[in-house]
């Protein structure tokens, strides 16, 4: 479909919780994890986007992990998940992220090592025109990370308003040529 401008903080979209998605509005699924994907692609070395990020109001966030020196752990390829939801965490772990939404910062964030997420997956919709299925995804490390910021976002929260301390956990991201 098309790259779309990603909002940036302090945007009040980011801060509201996104509605859900009907699993039946297959052309709504499809536009928006189209657009997810063209927009995510086109980022630097983005492994994650959710539907807010692009002025959307809803469920929906696509990760792909696959590549990424961190996701050695465990990586589940491209996802496009549609009203995720965490039904078990565990363990916790600080470590840094950023995001496309604020681009000159990084900061260390606690975050679970170990998630359980149930969602629709659409990613065989928009690959040749499959369906949009069930799907529980088991995981660790860097992509269970992942998938909770992405969450995150459907739920009106940044990576900011997890840092234990603006003034020692937050830092200006640092630009490579």
């Amino acid at each position: 479909m098309a790259q779309r401008r990603v909002l940036h903080m302090p945007h009040p979209v980011l801060k509201r919780v996104a509605r859900e998605v009907a699993p039946d509005d297959l052309d709504e699924i499809a536009r928006v994890g189209r657009d997810l994907l063209d927009t995510m692609h086109a980022g630097p070395a983005t492994v994650g986007i959710a539907a807010p990020q692009i002025a959307e109001e809803v469920r929906i966030a696509v990760i792909d992990c696959s590549g990424h020196p961190k996701a050695q752990e465990m990586n589940h390829g491209l996802m496009i998940l549609v009203n995720p939801v965490i039904v078990a965490a565990q363990g916790a772990e600080v470590g840094r992220e950023g995001c496309l939404s604020i681009p000159h910062l990084t900061a260390n964030v606690r975050q679970a090592t170990h998630l359980t997420v149930e969602a629709l997956d659409a990613a065989a919709l928009l690959d040749a025109g499959g369906a949009v299925v069930e799907r529980r995804v088991e995981t660790s490390g860097f992509e269970a990370r992942c998938l909770q910021h992405e969450i995150d976002h459907l739920d009106g929260i940044l990576f900011l308003d997890r840092v234990d301390s603006l003034a020692r956990d937050v830092f200006r991201r640092k630009t490579y040529k």
